[in-house]
């Protein structure tokens, strides 16, 4: 049941605004897009001081979505857009060093949101404590399964070592987490996983590739890993049991210092569709775009081989030029792409925006 407080989103109608790719007099046909900022609801998502929940490991109420709400993960069901964002206290000072917990709003239209009045995912007293306390958790992304339920990746961060976790439910409120994601010995720095999906009208549904889920993940260089089950993830390593590398950052472009995946990985009939996300570099990155700005680009890859890359953009499709996208406590400019959904008829991509609030943009 849905909690109403004094920040409930309330958008009115919205005035769609064209943009041309950045850098492209379209996008190829590969791609999706050309994608359309909703500048007249953008932040469709903003810190709201009054919404307040016990933490369980501070034994006190606090002001759980006060300071940002970005990088939101969303997903379609029962006809409505479930956003699942990243939602920082004021437990700490400086980009990394709050604490995180994941949040939930809903929309009949993917532009005007409810918010639900608590995290959904959060550090609490269990077996998960050592490694989101007191960090939090992270930049969820939301995939359902054949069967109806669903899973998000999300990142563990102690304020030591960020790892990349998963959850499952049943329906959408109640999370059970499982832990990191790679089991056995592989452990190591890891965020952002992008598991591939197949299109089902409005719903993205996990689907495996040759008898196995696939999923893109990294942050500064993109690597891969199957699973049979969607919960265990087995890096693909190369014969010196290190990750291989799918993408890495491209010397002059506006993915110049890092890549990262982005939304869910879609099967079209070109090949395996991932949207990322790419830093400029201070030294020798894109002259046009500024320093240490994020901005998101498109790749594809072989279905026959998902680890190979057989198209990639020349210029990101979405760059930081709005200035709630300049402005907050990421101040190199941040347009960070999270979640996608098909919804009546247009694809909704959903972003952080200067790791403060929550933009979309939308393509028919």
């Amino acid at each position: 049941m849905f909690k109403k407080n004094a920040c409930t989103v309330l958008i009115g109608h919205i005035l769609f605004l064209s943009i041309q790719c950045y850098g492209l007099e379209k996008c190829s046909d590969w791609q999706l897009g050309p994608f359309e900022r909703v500048d007249e609801a953008n932040p469709i998502l903003q810190p709201c001081k009054e919404s307040i929940f016990h933490c369980p490991l501070q034994n006190k109420d606090i002001c759980w979505e006060g300071e940002h709400t970005f990088n939101p993960g969303a997903v379609v069901h029962d006809n409505k857009v479930y956003l699942f964002y990243r939602a920082e206290d004021n437990y700490g000072v400086g980009c990394g060093q709050h604490t995180s917990r994941i949040g939930l709003a809903i929309s009949n239209d993917g532009v005007y949101f409810q918010r639900y009045g608590s995290p959904v995912v959060f550090p609490d007293h269990d077996d998960q404590n050592i490694y989101e306390w007191p960090g939090g958790c992270e930049d969820p992304r939301i995939v359902e399964t054949d069967d109806g339920s669903f899973v998000m990746t999300y990142t563990q961060w102690n304020r030591q070592v960020a790892v990349l976790g998963i959850a499952t439910s049943d329906n959408l409120l109640e999370w059970k987490k499982h832990g990191y994601a790679f089991k056995g010995s592989f452990r190591r720095w890891s965020k952002s996983g992008s598991i591939v999906c197949q299109q089902e009208g409005d719903r993205l549904i996990a689907t495996k590739i040759q008898g196995k889920y696939w999923m893109y993940w990294g942050e500064g260089l993109i690597y891969a890993a199957t699973s049979d089950d969607l919960i265990s993830w087995t890096p693909i390593l190369d014969e010196d049991e290190n990750p291989i590398v799918i993408l890495k950052p491209r010397s002059g472009k506006f993915d110049s210092a890092l890549v990262e995946p982005g939304p869910a990985a879609i099967l079209t009939n070109d090949g395996i569709l991932l949207l990322y996300n790419g830093k400029n570099s201070v030294k020798s990155g894109d002259p046009l775009i500024t320093a240490k700005a994020y901005s998101a680009g498109q790749i594809l890859l072989d279905l026959n081989d998902p680890t190979k890359v057989i198209a990639r953009s020349e210029e990101c499709f979405l760059t930081p030029t709005r200035s709630y996208e300049m402005n907050g406590q990421y101040t190199g400019g941040t347009v960070f792409v999270q979640g996608l959904v098909h919804f009546h008829d247009q694809w909704l991509l959903y972003y952080g925006m200067a790791d403060s609030a929550i933009g979309v943009a939308r393509s028919n």
